[in-house]
């Protein structure tokens, strides 16, 4: 019993480490993100951290329309790298997690 354990034990560690791994690949992968005009161009990461945003100069001459085009394609962007960000850790999660009867925790 406790050889099953210990190898449990191990496992999750091999687990903890990789889902970190994944965590520092995940700053590079970058997720492009435009206005539906193509006025506005967001990249952030997989972690969501914004790395640049392109405003065409028609959008400065309007403070309120440009707060709305941020507001409208840094949350599309944020939203698609939370998708990425969730499935990558999720499935390194699965891959190594031991298989415990009565712990089938990623369905």
């Amino acid at each position: 019993m406790f050889g099953d354990l210990m190898g449990m034990m191990g496992k999750l560690k091999e687990t903890q480490q990789k889902v970190e791994e994944t965590k520092k690949r995940l700053d590079t992968v970058l997720i492009d993100e435009k206005s539906s005009d193509n006025l506005l161009e967001v990249t952030i990461t997989a972690n969501r951290e914004i790395k640049s945003i392109t405003i065409d100069d028609t959008l400065l001459e309007d403070k309120e329309q440009l707060e709305d085009y941020l507001v409208l394609t840094l949350n599309k962007a944020i939203k698609r790298a939370s998708e990425v960000n969730e499935t990558e850790i999720a499935a390194v999660a699965k891959e190594g997690m031991p298989n415990i009867p009565g712990m089938d925790l990623f369905k």
